[in-house]
């Protein structure tokens, strides 16, 4: 009896070090949500050559443009829905904001666990659509555009890099880690080529050029 119960304990002590396992690998960087999936290199391609080339104008731009942070579900507006999504094990209070959990922002790499060190990125800047074509829109456009969960539009990414970034196009900035190069212009691709926004000789130049890669 003592050995049958010996080789229970080593029984169950195996299957919760398998659990543990699982649970850490659900949770590494890896395996965690993120942006919807991009088209493929060959699709972006296709729609990259699609899209109209134009000389870019900022005359009237503002922020306040775009309503953005809608709320989304219940207490959530638009950030808090992309840091639960994006973020690993992720705890909110009844106001919906995040108390706990951790980020991993593929743009360089770093894991933050505090959602005060978390930007939630567009990844075509608020202000280059406004420049490509979203000064044509209406406000209602340009708020699906803002918060726009369906495309790979919306990602949580360190605070410091997405100021870094700000309203720049892939022909004057791109993500540090250069492993998600590919993925970032897809995405910048599939949102311009979604909304029909055009893109000025540089970028094109630039986008071109990533996704030869791809």
């Amino acid at each position: 009896m003592a050995k049958f119960y010996a080789r229970r304990r080593v029984s169950i002590l195996a299957a919760l070090t398998g659990l543990i396992a699982s649970v850490a690998l659900f949770n590494s960087p890896t395996a965690s949500a993120a942006l919807p999936t991009p088209v493929s290199g060959a699709t972006a391609r296709s729609y990259l050559s699609q899209l109209t080339v134009a000389t870019e104008n900022r005359t009237g731009y503002s922020r306040d443009l775009f309503p953005h942070w809608i709320t989304i579900s219940g207490t959530c507006n638009t950030r808090e829905t992309v840091l639960k999504r994006d973020g690993s094990n992720v705890v909110t209070d009844s106001s919906c904001a995040s108390t706990s959990g951790s980020w991993y922002s593929p743009y360089d790499g770093a894991t933050w666990y505090a959602a005060s060190d978390v930007d939630i990125d567009h990844v075509v800047p608020l202000a280059e659509a406004w420049d490509s074509g979203a000064s044509r829109w209406t406000t209602s456009q340009r708020q699906a555009f803002a918060n726009d969960l369906t495309r790979p539009q919306l990602i949580a990414v360190t605070d410091s890099v997405n100021q870094a970034k700000g309203d720049k196009d892939p022909a004057e900035w791109m993500p540090s880690r250069t492993a998600y190069r590919c993925t970032y212009v897809r995405a910048w691709v599939q949102v311009k080529y979604y909304y029909n926004l055009s893109v000025d000789s540089a970028e094109k130049s630039a986008l071109t050029s990533y996704l030869s890669g791809c």
